[in-house]
This record gives C-alpha cells, sequence and structure tokens, in this order.
C-alpha cells in the first residue's frame, strides 16, 4: 500500500528534478572549464523525451525498501540528495551536485581564498589523489608532492569517503594540526605528516627578472583576476627594461577559470582561435580569438609544464605551441580537456555538470592525453661536480686581464640566481631563451666619427 501512494508524488519529483537538469544543459555558456555559475534567467524550457516509467519504478521500489528496512532511519531529503550525488559522480569525475556550502567553495576557489592545507585534490580508486600542492602552503611546506595518494586522514580511512567529504575534513581552523598518511610511489611504506591549517591565500601571479633580462611568471592557479595581473606587471617589464625573453611556469598549475585563460594567450599572440569548445548542446560551442592589442607579440616564450599541469593550463600551452609561439619544457600534463558549467536548480541548489570538451586551435583535445613538451626535461637534483682545473689565472706571473675585475663580477652574476639553481627544469628553460638570444641577430653598432672627419663636415648653407 505504501508503494502505491508513493509512487505518483516520486514520479512526480523526479520528472521535475530531470526536466530542470536537462533545459538547463540546453541552455548553458560554457563559460569555465572548472565551473561557471549562471543564473536561473538562463534556463529555458525545452521539449523532452518520455521518462523511463519502468525504471521510475523500480528506483521507487529501491527507495521504499531503503525507507522501511534499512538498520538506520534516514529521511527523504537525505535520500534524495545522495541518489542525486550518485548518479552525478557517475558519469565522471568532475560532475556534482551543489548544495549551498559547495557555492561558498566554488567561490573561494575562484576568489583565491580559503582555508586548510592548500592541496588540489581528486578521488582515484577510493582514495584522494593530489593534484597539486599550491605553492607556499602548509602542505608544499610540508612537503606533500603531487600524484600523493592520501590513505588516512587523522587515522580516518579515506576509502568510502566522498571527495567532498574528504575535503571538509581537511579544512578546518587556521593553527589546528591534521595527520595525512601518504602512498607515495617508490616508497615502501606509507609516509605520516603532520600538517598545520592556515589561511591559503594564493597570488596566483609571481614575477622575477632572471639573469639575462628574461622574465619568470609563475602562475600558480588561474583565477579571475589573473589576466589583469599578468598584464600589469608585463607592463612594468616593458617600461623598465627591453626583455629578452619569458619563462611561463604553468607546473603543478590546475587550472580554473577559462576566461583567465584566455587573457593571458591574449597577451602574447596578435591573432588567430586561442581555443574552441563543443558540446551536445549549440550553446555549448564557443570560440575564444585573440585580439589585435597584443602586449608582446615577438618575446621568445618557454612554456614549463609537468604532469600537476591541468585544464586551463593545458589550454595555454597548447595554444601557444599551436601557434609556434612558445617552446613547451617539462613533462606531459594531465590531460583534462572537458568543460564544467554550473546550472542552478533551485535558490540553494545547482548541478556541476561537464558540458563540453574544449580543443586547442589545431583542433587537438587534450582529455586524458595532455600536452606533450616538444623538449622534455624530467625535474632532478643536479649536484655541480666538484672537479677544480687549473687556468691561466692560477700560473705564477700570468699577465693580467685588462678587464678582470669586470669580467669576475659578470661570472659572479652567473653563478648568483638561487632560484634557477635549485630548479632544474627551470635551468633549462633559462639556458634555452639565453642561447636564442646569443644567437638573435644583432644592430650593428653606429661607427663612430674620427676628429679628422667631424672637422670635415660643415654646416649647410641657408
Amino acid at each position: 500500500m505504501l508503494r502505491k501512494y508513493l509512487l505518483h508524488p516520486l514520479m512526480a519529483t523526479l520528472a521535475i528534478s530531470l526536466t530542470l537538469t536537462v533545459t538547463a544543459d540546453e541552455s548553458a555558456t560554457s563559460a569555465e572549464p572548472d565551473a561557471a555559475p549562471e543564473t536561473s534567467q538562463d534556463i529555458q524550457t525545452q521539449p523532452q523525451g518520455e521518462l523511463p516509467l519502468q525504471d521510475l519504478r523500480t528506483f521507487t521500489e529501491i527507495f521504499e525498501r531503503i525507507r522501511s528496512s534499512y538498520v538506520e532511519e534516514i529521511d527523504d531529503k537525505t535520500l534524495f540528495n545522495n541518489a542525486i550525488k550518485g548518479m552525478l559522480s557517475s558519469l565522471d569525475p568532475h560532475s556534482a551536485y551543489l548544495q549551498e556550502d559547495d557555492f561558498s567553495d566554488l567561490q573561494e576557489n575562484t576568489s583565491g581564498k580559503f582555508g586548510g592545507l592548500g592541496i588540489e585534490v581528486g578521488m582515484e580508486n577510493g582514495l584522494v589523489r593530489v593534484i597539486t600542492p599550491i605553492d607556499d602552503t602548509p602542505a608544499q611546506r610540508a612537503g606533500i608532492r603531487a600524484g600523493d595518494l592520501i590513505v588516512t586522514l587523522n587515522d580516518e580511512p579515506v576509502m568510502g569517503l566522498s571527495l567532498g567529504e574528504a575535503v571538509d575534513m581537511m579544512r578546518g581552523e587556521p593553527g589546528t594540526l591534521i595527520t595525512l598518511q601518504v602512498r607515495r610511489k617508490g616508497e615502501s611504506e606509507l609516509l605520516t605528516f603532520d600538517i598545520k591549517r592556515a589561511e591559503i591565500k594564493v597570488a596566483s601571479v609571481r614575477t622575477e627578472m632572471l639573469d639575462g633580462d628574461i622574465g619568470y611568471v609563475r602562475l600558480t592557479q588561474f583565477q579571475e583576476k589573473t589576466g589583469s595581473e599578468l598584464h600589469d606587471a608585463l607592463l612594468a617589464w616593458q617600461s623598465d627594461t627591453e626583455l629578452n625573453g619569458i619563462i611561463l611556469d604553468l607546473r603543478n598549475n590546475p587550472g580554473g577559470v577559462l576566461q583567465a585563460a584566455v587573457s593571458v594567450v591574449d597577451s602574447f599572440i596578435p591573432e588567430g582561435l586561442i581555443v574552441y569548445t563543443q558540446g551536445r548542446s549549440p550553446m555549448s560551442d564557443m570560440r575564444y580569438e585573440a585580439r589585435s592589442e597584443t602586449l608582446m607579440p615577438d618575446v621568445p616564450i618557454v612554456v614549463l609544464i609537468n604532469g600537476g599541469s591541468a585544464s586551463a593550463s593545458e589550454i595555454v600551452a597548447g595554444a601557444l605551441q599551436d601557434h609556434s609561439r612558445a617552446v613547451i619544457v617539462g613533462t606531459r600534463s594531465f590531460g583534462k580537456g572537458s568543460v564544467q558549467t554550473v546550472l542552478p536548480v533551485s535558490d540553494t541548489a545547482a548541478v556541476k555538470l561537464t558540458t563540453a570538451r574544449y580543443f586547442t586551435p589545431n583542433g587537438r583535445s587534450i582529455q586524458a592525453q595532455g600536452i606533450a613538451p616538444d623538449i622534455v626535461v624530467e625535474q632532478s637534483e643536479v649536484t655541480p661536480s666538484e672537479q677544480r682545473y687549473y687556468k691561466e689565472s692560477d700560473l705564477p706571473g700570468h699577465l693580467e686581464n685588462p678587464d678582470g675585475e669586470k669580467v669576475t663580477q659578470e661570472m659572479g652574476k652567473d653563478e648568483s640566481d638561487d632560484l634557477i639553481r635549485r630548479d632544474f627544469q627551470l635551468y633549462e628553460a633559462h639556458t634555452l631563451l639565453r642561447g636564442v638570444t646569443i644567437l638573435a641577430p644583432k644592430q650593428p653598432a653606429a661607427p663612430t666619427a674620427t676628429p679628422q672627419q667631424e672637422a670635415a663636415v660643415t654646416p649647410e648653407s641657408e
């Protein structure tokens, strides 16, 4: 008897839920690779196919059995929410059901401020996989690495938890401790990390001028203001010095806002396609073109990527590679080539749904493939050789070099750049750009007039 009375309201509820989800998808604009909120006004009703009534009856039967027979009492709202979450999580790793707290998390990710450990994570075989630790955060300082699998959080197994539940456990009040046990490739035992939580404020753009007038740009993630911050940094360099090259470091950058990635590429190419998206809905098909007001269309660029470079990072690397605008150095990137769109279904809930794939200007999809670097360079720890050679300057009675003091200062400058010396991939990128600078055609110096030539010059009569 219970099923008889329960069936019709359940079918009506499911019909409403399915209609909102599907029709929202039909009108979605895929604005970001890692989710972009839309307003409910964007959702337009369109005719849908018939609902699978037999499957709905099966769902109703299972729903009733859980309500009546499960060992503990569960309210209907929890069951419905879990059913929706399961429906979405089974599609792909990035689709999800967002409730009120999840909206706050989404805003934190795009604004760059949140509390916790400072790692980007995903699920892999029931464990939490570290996509990348964020620069200058507790996790990065403690030694957490991209690819680590988190097994326990405060001695509680991660297996069986959803990604959202695991993230909630890692977040907390600044100053509180959490213990992580991590499985790392190449290690026979689990690694234990005691990490103190902190308020995470992520600066998406960090710059430094390296030796040889080569600019170093570190993009930690793509936030709302990343494009404008990079633009300001490039303008400052442009006014101070004549750049010989730029190293764009996208290693361990998990992605972010699509428009920020487009803005970054737009700073370096004067025309042409940057990225395009394709989905089932015509509204998911978008094209992003470069503008003619390009800040640095000719400066040589090396882009650094690795397995932690994902999503928007791969859009930037792929676009610059297809336009032959940069040399890509490092290791193959993560391979996330899909676009997620946030589709509101009520005032407090929404669906984050994969609505499209994105493609590089040459039509390449990097989904589950990644961007292959032009020059493969594995990260290594390089110890300088201690072998010493005797030189002319060591011989007794050698002639002094009249420019000796100047040469010594220049040599010291090359050896003083600690950032380059401790990062082998960056060292290789810097070396590559220095070579390009050395081989670049030089403007001939204007000849200096002799005193006799100057005396021979007479002013013209008027």
